[in-house]
């Protein structure tokens, strides 16, 4: 069969991250948005969830045709902490008042059993509502500043600032168990063991979670940051996604960091392929760079589909030689699909470089078929393309 076609544009999932709150958060030039989200905004009173205001968001998100990486946080440099009011008026809480990054911070208190129930109760109840829902494409998690796993300013007392290694192992083993269709990362900073729970309970490490990193392309990004993205494993994003954020160190380093010659002496695109990134928030980045550039960056990340071959047989189906040209599988499942019918090869199965043909039974099958990437987690506006120059 003949078959041309270009995926042009960014692809679902994928690429430079604008905070939902931008101004040019509309454009079809990004895919993904990004927010914080409070912990009191959704509980107000023991038991009580009002999911509004995160169902509001992700409704304002999908209507410009993205999709929403959302990070719910505690603690903040210069704000209040976002445990909810009730467990804060418990006689058994007690939170602690430090300065952070030269600012009066309120961290919680994870002594209280009250604020540890609520917390694994929260993410539960959240799986139930979200796992399944197209408007989210990721979720990131995590404790202390920005729940970016770490207190690196400020007052860090393991077991009262900062939750505790065996509440971690907890939490984690009920997020393995509640999030089935959604990925979801912790910071790379979750290596050190000061935070993470991972020297002392290795087999979590066997865990689905992704990880992201909050100073991507920073100057001495092949020190620490190599070093913590190792601690995770290097096949660790055949699995589940790697993202993060470009850093904010220096200013030189936002305005830098998608040169085409590079920053520090390295390459956006060349380390996108080393980490094999999906996502990058890149909220400053269209101050200084063209769209036309913002975009090119983006169609290095995550995945790329090519049909290298397409054959039909009439009256009993056909088969696509798929690659994928990318530098990370897809996260979400997603499938060839020829006249509507799907093929049963799950498109996540397939690894960056690799090649497979599927096959599509269709006994009604006949002409000139279409052929396209159907996907149930998408919101409308979204099309997975493909890139095919096949002759007959």
């Amino acid at each position: 069969m003949e078959l041309s076609s270009s995926a042009e544009g960014v692809q679902p999932m994928t690429g430079i991250v604008l905070w939902s709150d931008n101004s040019k958060a509309s454009t079809g030039s990004i895919q993904l948005e990004f927010s914080y989200m409070l912990y009191n905004d959704v509980c107000k009173a023991k038991d009580s969830y009002d999911w509004s205001i995160v169902d509001k968001l992700l409704d304002k998100i999908a209507s410009r045709g993205h999709q929403a990486v959302l990070r719910f946080r505690y603690t903040y440099p210069g704000y209040s902490c976002a445990v909810p009011d009730y467990i804060k008026a418990l006689p058994d809480y007690e939170a602690t008042n430090g300065k952070s990054e030269g600012r009066r911070t309120e961290f919680p208190d994870w002594r209280c059993g009250e604020l540890q129930r609520f917390h694994k109760e929260f993410h539960r109840l959240f799986a139930e509502r979200y796992d399944e829902d197209p408007r989210l494409a990721y979720l990131e998690t995590g404790f202390g500043l920005w729940a970016e796993y770490h207190i690196y300013d400020g007052p860090f007392i393991e077991g009262q600032t900062f939750p505790s290694k065996n509440f971690q192992k907890e939490f984690f083993e009920g997020m393995e168990k509640w999030f089935v269709h959604t990925p979801w990362l912790i910071s790379i900073d979750a290596a050190d063991d000061k935070y993470g729970p991972f020297s002392r309970y290795p087999r979590l490490l066997g865990g689905n979670f992704g990880n992201f990193d909050d100073s991507f392309m920073c100057k001495d990004h092949d020190g620490y940051n190599e070093e913590s993205w190792s601690f995770f494993g290097t096949e660790r994003y055949k699995r589940a996604p790697f993202g993060g954020e470009f850093s904010y160190y220096k200013s030189s380093d936002q305005k830098h960091c998608l040169d085409p010659a590079g920053i520090h002496g390295r390459r956006f695109e060349d380390e996108v392929a080393r980490y094999h990134m999906s996502f990058i928030i890149g909220n400053d980045q269209p101050r200084y760079q063209s769209w036309e550039r913002i975009e090119e960056a983006s169609r290095s990340m995550g995945y790329r589909f090519e049909i290298l071959d397409f054959r039909v047989k009439e009256g009993v189906g056909s088969g696509v030689l798929v690659k994928n040209s990318g530098v990370a599988p897809i996260y979400h499942d997603a499938y060839v699909c020829v006249n509507g019918v799907r093929s049963k090869y799950n498109l996540r199965s397939l690894m960056p470089g690799e090649s497979v043909w599927v096959s599509v039974e269709d006994r009604k099958i006949s002409g000139s078929p279409a052929l396209s990437i159907a996907c149930d987690r998408l919101v409308p506006g979204q099309v997975i393309g493909y890139d095919a120059d096949v002759r007959p």
